[in-house]
């Protein structure tokens, strides 16, 4: 696959950070492979744990010049310095956050397996439409989304979009020429080597 035609990565980090360790496999990641965007997706809801967690994650997502959003937490990204938010609830509120944190704010939201979400997002200011699961899982109904919504979109649609969930590299070989970025977080950080882990699962992109 052509550089210019590869698509970009975001790396998704763990719903649990252990500070005194996470920073540095994230920059061993960081500087090992090529990526565009990290998303602080936390499960956690304490204030201080989710600041202390932005501010390492941000500085070095920054020091390399990674764009980095949070997961749902709008006020926290002018408190941390990040760059936008990733919104989980689809198109919803994405008006609204928009006009809350200005045009020069990464505004993205996560759309499930629909195509509809995903239209009403781009169609609100969205800049990217997040998609999945992609592989075979047991959350929710069981539900994944078909190659045909990708490639749909790559024809029709000028926002990105993310690929995301229970990805193999068979996935990201037969994915990667219909979507603009993959979301990669659980595939990778349960192996004691992250960084080699993800490299082995964009083999296929070349």
């Amino acid at each position: 696959m052509a550089a210019e035609d590869r698509p970009q990565i975001t790396l998704i980090t763990p719903p649990v950070l252990d500070l005194d360790i996470f920073p540095d496999r994230l920059a061993r990641v960081l500087d090992s492979v090529d990526v565009a965007c990290l998303r602080l997706a936390l499960a956690t809801r304490d204030e201080d744990e989710i600041l202390r967690a932005g501010d390492a994650c941000r500085l070095v997502a920054h020091e390399r010049d990674v764009a980095i959003v949070i997961e749902d937490h709008v006020l926290m990204v002018e408190r941390l310095g990040l760059d936008g938010v990733h919104l989980s609830d689809g198109a919803r509120s994405i008006r609204k956050v928009r006009k809350d944190l200005g045009n020069d704010a990464i505004v993205g939201a996560y759309c499930g397996t629909t195509r509809h979400e995903g239209m009403n997002a781009a169609e609100a200011g969205a800049d990217y439409a997040a998609f999945g699961p992609l592989g075979e899982n047991a959350l929710g109904k069981g539900e994944h989304v078909d190659f045909d919504l990708f490639d749909w979109w790559s024809q029709m649609i000028e926002v990105p979009c993310i690929a995301e969930g229970a990805l193999t590299a068979d996935l990201v070989a037969k994915f990667g020429p219909v979507t603009d970025f993959f979301g990669i977080g659980a595939e990778i950080w349960g192996h004691d080597d992250a960084s080699a882990a993800l490299k082995a699962l964009i083999a296929p992109l070349g």
